[in-house]
């Protein structure tokens, strides 16, 4: 009888300081040895939005590339997604007290950054990569993708494509009522979609139940609903900072998972760089808290 691999894993709730609130992360601190099949079948089996596998290499490596890090939803890899990779940095860093984290992720080096304040919990800051805005959608379409009406919108920002790693369509819908009562055709919108350079759908309203929030979210996909989506925050920063919804460097709260009572806190911010008078988007900067809520093993 063949030995079982053991793996060591923690679970961590990100974005938020509370545990049992924020969107869960399973990380898997040792993944040598284990395939590529083994890793989205253990994802399926953790049957949260994402795990993370870390793939220990040389100290020399770690330091010039960061720690290689896999993330898995249920379905798939992912080149890049936010709660896995502030999660995860979370999880290396322990009690180190180190200031800076970088991942080598699928899209890339990825630096985390830790503020300490007396009396807070620590806070992580992801830097996503540059932003490459899409195509931006006529509402009519979206409508008629979505299961909505067009008067649904925030007529006064357009609904546009964005990705950092992952390209988001952010949707600005008007009310806090309509994002809060959101239905949507995941078919029908996965088909829309895949005709027009996005991956997902992310829903915002200026509408918030915190009044410190700027903007309230969901997202909805194959796996229900995401209590917090890092990599699409930065989308929406990025968006916010193009369309005037928030200052070049103010950093904002999006606030998200409050209808599936997993309440998360986001915080965004982004640069406007106006070389050439293109006031290209840069610098984005995704960050919160996190909290380890379990450790175990799981065996092969």
């Amino acid at each position: 009888m063949s030995e079982k691999k053991r793996l060591a894993m923690a679970q961590w709730d990100v974005f938020s300081s509370k545990a049992l609130e924020g969107n869960s992360l399973a990380v898997f601190f040792d993944a040598r040895g284990v395939s590529d099949a083994e890793m989205q079948l253990i994802a399926k089996e953790m049957n949260l939005s994402e795990t993370t596998f870390i793939c220990p290499r040389a100290a020399e490596v770690e330091r010039e590339r960061g720690v290689r890090v896999r993330i898995f939803t249920v379905q798939e890899e992912l080149p890049f997604a936010g709660h896995p990779t502030l999660g995860t940095a979370f999880a290396l860093r322990g009690d180190s007290g180190s200031t800076e984290i970088a991942l080598e992720l699928n899209v890339g080096k990825v630096p985390v950054r830790f503020e300490e304040t007396a009396g807070q919990p620590v806070f992580g800051e992801m830097t996503q990569i540059d932003p490459a805005f899409g195509i931006q959608h006529d509402r009519e379409a979206v409508a008629r993708a979505i299961g909505l009406r067009a008067d649904d919108f925030d007529a006064s920002l357009p609904i546009e494509t964005v990705s950092t790693g992952i390209p988001y369509t952010v949707v600005p819908l008007k009310s806090l009522p309509g994002i809060q009562k959101l239905r949507v055709d995941l078919s029908r919108a996965d088909d829309y979609l895949a005709k027009t350079g996005g991956k997902f759908f992310y829903f915002v309203s200026r509408e918030t139940v915190n009044p410190a929030a700027r903007l309230h979210a969901r997202m909805l996909f194959y796996n229900g609903e995401d209590p917090a989506t890092g990599s699409a925050a930065g989308c929406a920063a990025a968006w916010a900072v193009a369309h005037g919804v928030a200052k070049p460097d103010e950093r904002v709260l999006i606030e998200q998972g409050i209808e599936m009572l997993r309440p998360s806190r986001i915080f965004v911010r982004a640069s406007q760089q106006n070389q050439n008078r293109d006031n290209r988007i840069v610098n984005v900067r995704v960050g919160g808290n996190a909290i380890e809520v379990m450790r175990a093993e799981v065996f092969l």
